[in-house]
């Protein structure tokens, strides 16, 4: 297991330290759903998006499309975030309408496979930041640790050079990426309801694809495009960027317990409500690690009782600023790319 100079505390005491904090927290009602907040919240991010392709109609040939497209970016992270939500059953109890209503706003809505995020998400909730079995943190483009670094061959390698200067253009492909990955994963077998997300998949490519290039002349319809996907990649890397990136990795089997995994390998985010909005609750990424069912609206309510907590167990605790937040994951990206950069 590697720490980054991260001095453990002390192994819990007999018992469970979350079972304790997890009687706190219900004590509090914050594991209590909240279905008038989703309602509101998705009757609004749904009333805006189609609002947004109303205006884009309307427009026609013009350069406002481009702040169209920008504001459809960030209506695409919204939307992204209500399907997160409901992948984690925040909003709905059950399975099935937690399933339909997350397909309808993944795949349908903005092109990204609910059942192949789900997948890769839930496998990051259980090791977040383990390079062996974390898939936010495999060497795909990016490496993310030292080993990582020394171990890296084609394209890895040549990017982990210099990439903490190429994170955030780089980030203007995820968009694409996400796109192609759920391609990808209704071409292969073994995805739940695969016949279901292809047709949803193909149904929102083939609308959004028609409506660009029937209302925009080509090359407006081109830059429309780049102009969306791209600034909704970044949008999405900058959500989930500040949650990990740069806190300990880890590796082997690690002898923390369930509280110190998820403290010790995550990072909270100051701010306000405003930002709570931007980074749909994310920016709580403690909190809700430690209570992923528990609904967004809650997180801020459960930062303070987390805090205090493991305070009192002497657990490192790390909150801080968005901006610094990304200082920190550049930073970390520079540090693991030193090998690569050592002359032979």
């Amino acid at each position: 297991m590697t720490t980054d100079k991260l001095v453990l505390p002390a192994p819990p005491r007999s018992g469970s330290d979350f079972s304790r904090l997890t009687r706190r927290v219900s004590d509090a009602g914050l594991l209590d759903r909240r279905p008038g907040y989703y309602a509101v919240r998705a009757t609004v991010v749904t009333t805006l998006f189609a609002g947004g392709w109303v205006a884009f109609a309307l427009l026609g040939d013009s350069w406002w499309q481009l702040l169209v497209a920008a504001f459809q970016a960030f209506l695409f992270g919204q939307i992204a975030l209500l399907s997160h939500d409901l992948a984690h059953r925040q909003v709905f109890r059950t399975r099935r309408p937690s399933e339909l209503a997350g397909r309808l706003a993944g795949n349908l809505a903005i092109g990204m496979s609910y059942g192949w995020w789900m997948d890769k998400h839930t496998r990051h909730h259980a090791n977040p930041n383990h390079e062996e079995l974390d898939p936010d943190v495999e060497p795909d483009i990016l490496v993310w640790s030292q080993r990582q670094a020394r171990e890296s061959r084609g394209l890895p390698r040549f990017v982990g050079r210099h990439q903490a200067a190429l994170f955030f253009p780089l980030l203007t492909l995820e968009g694409l990426n996400l796109h192609w990955s759920g391609i990808r994963a209704v071409l292969r077998p073994g995805l739940r309801n695969r016949g279901l997300e292809a047709v949803l998949l193909g149904t929102h490519f083939a609308v959004y694809l028609s409506a660009l290039f029937l209302v925009l002349p080509p090359g407006m319809a081109l830059l429309f495009l780049v102009v969306h996907q791209g600034l909704w990649g970044v949008y999405m890397g900058s959500i989930f960027a500040p949650n990990h990136k740069g806190m300990p990795t880890l590796t082997g089997r690690p002898e923390l317990d369930f509280l110190r995994k998820q403290v010790l390998t995550s990072r909270n985010v100051r701010g306000g409500p405003v930002l709570d909005v931007l980074l749909g609750g994310l920016n709580h990424q403690i909190e809700h690690h430690l209570f992923p069912h528990m609904p967004s609206v809650h997180l801020r309510r459960a930062q303070p009782v987390v805090e205090q907590y493991c305070a009192e167990l002497d657990i490192p605790y790390l909150r801080t600023g968005l901006f610094d937040s990304y200082r920190q994951t550049l930073t970390h990206l520079h540090a693991a790319g030193a090998p690569l950069r050592e002359r032979p």
